[in-house]
């Protein structure tokens, strides 16, 4: 279910809202990096996600008291305006935020080019495919959103529930083969390693943000809200230990390396076969489009809420062709651009960093707005505390493996700050 769909119901349910979150957490974020997150955790992979899904529930108590006291379909942008009366922070946290989408539809699009890709004859194509792929996927649902998204928007319910059954029919194939002996072939990681997982672990929960905006349209948030973040967090949590269990039970260390970004698909061929390989990644096909094309509608509709709001140059919303704008032209550019660049391993670890900082700063904002908001302090603090210390052990281990990986998301932070200080500067703000 998406945002849309909730807006032709007067009234949303705890299970309605719960719905939302979890068809916005399952789907192209599990198919792309579970085999990446192994590769970093090994046989600890599955507490890494069970410690994501905590530090995800923590997040979710924030976005949770948020939602009930300031219901709105603003949501995280709303949130940064009332907590930081510094407009450069304010703005540059709602802009990082975009930039934080930009580069996630640019890991999807990669996955679904990786999965489309790996179904030609001869399975193993090359990198110039993949991006074939990941770029004709992109420009196709661009196009369909200046034209009008009407069309896909409605089709997204069965897409929820198409990626929904593949997952399923796999984890029940995948168990019935599964060899026990196989799930501590990898070996143990220590502390640092599995806490930097995490990094790449929790963005495959991060999509639990959108439940708060569906606020505007429950009867009671403060009850329905915190209700339906936390059954949808605790479902995704099961579901993503079973789908790591499938996975490492059924692949051995050699096959998960090989073909760490086709991991969840790979998994199927031992008892399903080439048919269960097609299977499944199709349903990847499906979930990753499902996922581009929520992203990029997302994106275009923030690029112009901050243009109206004075956050980013006018330019941004002004009308380029059909629906679209001129932010949704440059950030289908910038998107092109890094997909023919950056590999998918580089791209996840900039976006898991990215959705790391906007939402430590809704922490931030919840700890402001106290007063306002209530909670408790000490889950503020602890939930917090801990996505610090996640955020800090991913940048160690990327400085020591790939710090150039550091450098861009340090420049992501900062020219997303530049941006906003540079459009109060012209408008004359202070």
């Amino acid at each position: 279910m998406t945002v849309d769909a909730a807006h032709h119901r007067r009234h949303l349910t705890v299970w309605s809202v719960a719905s939302l979150g979890i068809g916005s957490m399952v789907g192209a974020g599990i198919f792309a990096l579970l085999g990446q997150a192994a590769l970093m955790a090994g046989s600890d992979v599955y507490l890494s996600f069970l410690i994501g899904g905590v530090v995800a529930l923590l997040s979710g108590y924030s976005y949770a008291r948020l939602a009930a006291r300031f219901p709105s379909s603003g949501g995280i942008m709303d949130y940064y305006d009332k907590a930081f009366p510094a407009r450069v922070i304010a703005g540059g946290l709602s802009v990082l935020y975009l930039v934080t989408l930009v580069v996630t539809i640019v890991m999807v699009a990669k996955t679904f080019g990786t999965y489309a890709s790996h179904m030609l004859p001869g399975g193993d194509a090359p990198r110039l495919y993949t991006n074939a792929f990941a770029s004709a996927i992109v420009i196709a649902i661009v196009w369909i959103n200046m034209v009008g998204s009407h069309a896909v928007g409605r089709a997204e319910e069965a897409l929820v529930v198409i990626k929904l059954v593949i997952l399923v029919v796999l984890m029940l194939a995948g168990l019935q083969g599964l060899e026990p002996a196989m799930l501590t072939q990898s070996p143990s990681v220590g502390p640092r390693a599995l806490l930097a997982s995490v990094g790449l672990t929790f963005f495959a929960y991060a999509g639990y943000g959108m439940m708060a905006n569906a606020a505007g349209h429950v009867r009671d948030p403060g009850r329905t809200i915190p209700r339906a973040i936390y059954l949808a967090i605790g479902v995704v949590i099961v579901l993503y230990i079973a789908l790591a269990v499938v996975v490492l039970g059924n692949l051995t260390s050699a096959q998960l390396a090989a073909h760490a970004e086709t991991a969840v698909a790979q998994a199927a061929k031992p008892v399903l076969g080439n048919a269960g390989f097609v299977f499944v990644s199709i349903g990847a096909l499906f979930a990753t489009a499902s996922a581009i094309n929520a992203s990029i509608f997302s994106a275009l509709e923030i690029s112009r809420e901050l243009a109206h709001r004075g956050q980013l140059p006018p330019i941004f919303a002004r009308a380029a062709w059909g629906q679209g704008t001129h932010g949704l032209v440059w950030s289908a550019g910038a998107v092109l651009v890094m997909i023919n660049l950056f590999d998918l391993s580089r791209v996840a670890h900039i976006a898991g960093a990215a959705f790391l900082v906007c939402y430590l700063a809704v922490f931030a904002a919840h700890w402001r707005l106290h007063e306002k908001v209530g909670g408790s302090r000490l889950l503020i603090g602890a939930g917090a505390a801990l996505m610090t210390v996640v955020l800090l052990a991913l940048c160690a281990h990327l400085w020591h493996e790939r710090p150039s990986t550091i450098l861009m998301i340090a420049a992501a932070i900062g020219g997303s700050l530049a941006v906003e200080g540079y459009v109060l500067w012209r408008l004359g703000r202070r």
